[in-house]
């Protein structure tokens, strides 16, 4: 049965994919709370200010107290802006779709199983569906999960996405002109 390694590859990319979650929880959620604090104290203190119509102990504040107060504002929004960049990185680039592309081998295995046309075009469309997640999906898990820079050249050519698109392509006419409802020797 050609399509069984898409369907084990799959369920192992999610395995990896999901295993994201805590990774993020661990590595980078403490960082987010630490800085959704600090900006709910900064900016805390410039709502404070502005309700009491920049006044203190009942005078005004020098402008040059609430520029700092200001700056002390977006300096911690740009924190948290930061400390959830990561975060944000991995959820939209290696973890949705290294799901994606996990789900997708699934379905495609499972495909194969009815489609009834020669071997060899079977293999081909089985193994776009892997290499493609690998090259896509893989090396970015690679950079922006990991920090390998080494792989930024293979991502850069941007071959994961054109053979994710060749499989869809190909399982696409594969179907068309063999699916067979039934499952089907290979």
């Amino acid at each position: 049965m050609i399509g069984k390694k898409n369907v084990v590859f799959g369920f192992l990319m999610l395995v990896v994919t999901a295993a994201l979650g805590p990774y993020m929880a661990v590595k980078y959620v403490p960082g987010v709370d630490e800085a959704r604090a600090v900006k709910q104290e900064k900016v805390g203190r410039l709502q404070q200010l502005q309700e009491n119509n920049f006044e203190e102990d009942l005078q005004a504040l020098p402008t040059d107290a609430v520029a700092k107060a200001n700056t002390a504002g977006i300096l911690a929004l740009n924190l948290l802006y930061n400390a959830q960049a990561p975060i944000d990185a991995i959820k939209s680039g290696p973890h949705a779709h290294g799901n994606l592309e996990a789900l997708l081998n699934i379905a495609a295995g499972i495909a194969l199983c009815f489609i009834a046309v020669a071997p060899l075009f079977k293999q081909i469309i089985s193994w776009l569906f892997i290499l493609g997640a690998v090259l896509h999906s893989g090396v970015l898990y690679l950079v922006v999960a990991l920090d390998q820079y080494w792989v930024l050249p293979i991502m850069k050519l941007g071959i994961g996405p054109v053979l994710v698109l060749a499989a869809l392509l190909s399982i696409g006419v594969a179907a068309f002109v063999g699916f067979k409802g039934e499952p089907v020797k290979d």
